[in-house]
């Protein structure tokens, strides 16, 4: 298991066998720090789960392939097109030519509007597909929050990982490997404003319904959940999870940060500016 210390932005972690996380965090203040993170599952047919953001494509592509040479990825599986999932998408398949990518027909079309994907080398994986990986078969979920509507979640039962995409999104104090860092008020409270900045959505729904989908996802029996936007969780902070998940369409829906609080942000940093020092004369 990766330590805080040992802990380094857009190194490759391993969390279980054969499967690593390729970390990165964006700054959000006045909340700490936001995971940006995809996935690579080694194994006989080696696959990217989802392709990193295009903001740090040259060090995410050289990070991608310390953990698996690009001409053995057999397969990308892209969760939804939004651009921090699939914003090095056609780099990576360009990198990887023997790599079938693993989308919907949504996704096609919602991407589109940038670029043409290469559909001769797509295959369409829907809620309770699967895909034979050689020495794993993937199964392919809706996972109860999203943003996006095109967005799968994937399990693979070998090692009892789920990449749960959106859902578990939680900010952060600092970038770390796995929530078991967190104290429980910051898992407890990042849990909850995660979930309603993600999927505001949430607290239009009847919680009994809302339910029985976490239940059907927490199902899978996962003993890891890694996603795109939390650290690694794991033990009893999975269950907790889950039940924090539950209590989403009974919580206050988050007050979103106003033109006031920019202002007030802009004031503090300007007071925080030196004063510009006088120039030497002569210059």
């Amino acid at each position: 298991m990766t330590t805080l210390d040992s802990f380094t932005l857009l190194q490759p972690y391993k969390i279980a066998e054969e499967t690593f996380v390729i970390p990165w965090a964006l700054e959000a203040p006045p909340v700490g720090h936001f995971p940006m993170n995809s996935m690579v599952i080694r194994g006989a047919e080696p696959i990217l789960v989802d392709t990193g953001a295009p903001a740090v494509r040259a060090q995410w592509l050289e990070a991608a392939w310390s953990v698996v040479d690009p001409l053995d990825v057999r397969w990308i599986f892209l969760t939804h097109d939004d651009r921090d999932h699939a914003g090095n998408l056609l780099a990576v398949l360009a990198e990887c030519p023997n790599a079938t990518l693993l989308t919907t027909w949504f996704s096609i079309g919602r991407m589109a509007e940038e670029w043409d994907t290469p559909i001769n080398r797509c295959r369409f994986m829907t809620d309770g597909d699967t895909i034979d990986a050689g020495d794993r078969t993937l199964v392919a979920k809706r996972p109860p929050l999203y943003d996006n509507p095109t967005t799968r979640a994937l399990f693979d039962p070998k090692t009892n990982v789920l990449w749960a995409v959106d859902t578990f999104a939680t900010n952060v104090p600092a970038p770390m490997p796995e929530t078991a860092a967190m104290s429980p008020d910051e898992f407890r409270d990042g849990q909850l404003f995660g979930g309603r900045l993600v999927s505001p959505w949430v607290a239009l729904l009847d919680a009994q319904k809302f339910g029985t989908v976490v239940t059907d996802f927490q199902h899978l029996n996962a003993e890891v959940i890694a996603g795109c936007h939390c650290p690694v969780l794991r033990g009893p902070q999975i269950p907790e999870a889950y039940d924090l998940l539950r209590r989403l369409p009974e919580v206050p829906p988050w007050t979103e940060f106003t033109q006031a609080d920019l202002d007030q942000w802009m004031a503090a940093a300007e007071s925080s500016v030196p004063p510009e020092q006088p120039r030497p004369s002569g210059t």
